[in-house]
C-alpha cells in the first residue's frame, strides 16, 4: 500500500522502525524486513545505525530504487550548513548518493530560528535532487505555523507519537490542513520506552478492547492497530528487531475493520504520551554530537 506525499511522491504506507536497536541487530532486522515485502525503512543521525540499516538494504540484493529509506536530522546539527553536512554524513553512512525523505527530529522550541534555518537547508536539498521529499517530526500546530510562516515548502510528513491511548488529533487535523501526512512513530503503543517519561504508561498490547477485535479478525492486537492507522490514512512505522513479528507487523493488507471498530479504538485516546514533550528543551540531549563516520 502505497501514500502519496503533497509533492507527488509515493511511500509504502508501513515501514520498518529502528529506534533502540542495537546496531548488532539492525542489518539482520533491515535484511528480514526487506524479505518479508517491507520497502520503507525509518532510520535517524540521532538512532545510531544508519550505517547498519545500509548494511540490511545492500544485503537484501534490492537495488537502491526499490526501497524507500527516511532518516532525520538531529538538533546538533541544525542550522543551514550544517544541515547541508547532515545531508553529507547520512548518505555517507548509508552508502546512498540520495534520501527519499529527510525530516528534522525535533521542533527544539528554545532555538527554533536553527530549526528555520536547517529547514531551509532541506529545501536546498530538495530543489537539489539530493532529497525526494522533506518534513519534520514532533511539530506540534504552534510549531508547524511558524515553521509554515518562515519557509515555502510545506513539509510532506509529521511523524509524531500516535496509538490508540495517545492519538493527537489536534496534530493530525493541524497536518491534514496544510496537506502534510501523519506518520506515526510508536504506532502500537508501550513498546518503546523513554527513560524518564510515561513510566506509568499502560501497555496498549493489552488493551481489552483491542484484543476483543483482535479476536474477531483471528489478528493479533497489533495487527489491528497497524490496520487502524492504514485505514485512517496515516503512515506507521513499527519496530521490531524479532523476525516472527517484523512479519507479523507487515501482515495487515487482508482484514478491514468495520466503522464501528475504528471509533472504539478511537475511543481509547487517553491524552498521555509516552514519549519527551517536543515544547520542553532538553539540552543535554540535543547538544548530543552526530559522529562524521
Amino acid at each position: 500500500m502505497e501514500l502519496t506525499l503533497n509533492n507527488g511522491v509515493t511511500m509504502p504506507a508501513i515501514g520498518l522502525g529502528v529506534f533502540q536497536s542495537a546496531p548488532e541487530q539492525t542489518t539482520a532486522a533491515v535484511e528480514a524486513a526487506l524479505a518479508t515485502g517491507y520497502r520503507h525503512i525509518d532510520t535517524a543521525a540521532a538512532y545510531g545505525n544508519e550505517r547498519e540499516v545500509g548494511d540490511g538494504i545492500r544485503r537484501s540484493g534490492l537495488d537502491r530504487s526499490e526501497v524507500f529509506i527516511e532518516t532525520k536530522v538531529w538538533v546538533s546539527d541544525y542550522g543551514y550548513d550544517q544541515t547541508l553536512h547532515a545531508w553529507d554524513k547520512a548518505t555517507g553512512k548509508l552508502g546512498v548518493d540520495y534520501l527519499d525523505l529527510l525530516i528534522l527530529h525535533q521542533p527544539a522550541p528554545d532555538r527554533f530560528e536553527k530549526t528555520i534555518a536547517a529547514y531551509k537547508a532541506l529545501e536546498a536539498l530538495l530543489a537539489d535532487g539530493r532529497v525526494r521529499a522533506i518534513g519534520v517530526s514532533n511539530f506540534m500546530p504552534h510549531h508547524l505555523r511558524q515553521l509554515l510562516d518562515a519557509t515555502n515548502v510545506v513539509p510532506a510528513v509529521n511523524q509524531i507519537e500516535l496509538h490508540p491511548y495517545f492519538a493527537q488529533p489536534d496534530v493530525q487535523a493541524a497536518d491534514a490542513e496544510h496537506g502534510i501526512l501523519t506518520q506515526a512513530w510508536s504506532p502500537i503503543g508501550g513498546i518503546t520506552f523513554y527513560p524518564g517519561w510515561g513510566e506509568e504508561r499502560r501497555n496498549v498490547m493489552e488493551d481489552p478492547a483491542i484484543a476483543a477485535i483482535a479476536g474477531t479478525h483471528g489478528k493479533s492486537p497489533a495487527q489491528v492497530m497497524l490496520r487502524w492507522h492504514l485505514q485512517q490514512g496515516r503512515s506507521a512505522i513499527p519496530k521490531s528487531t524479532n523476525p516472527s513479528r517484523i512479519a507479523e507487523n507487515f501482515d495487515v493488507f487482508d482484514f478491514e475493520l468495520s466503522t464501528d471498530e475504528l471509533a472504539a479504538i478511537d475511543a481509547l485516546d487517553t491524552g498521555n504520551r509516552n514519549g519527551p514533550d517536543p515544547d520542553q528543551a532538553r539540552p543535554e540531549r540535543f547538544a548530543m554530537v552526530i559522529p562524521e563516520a
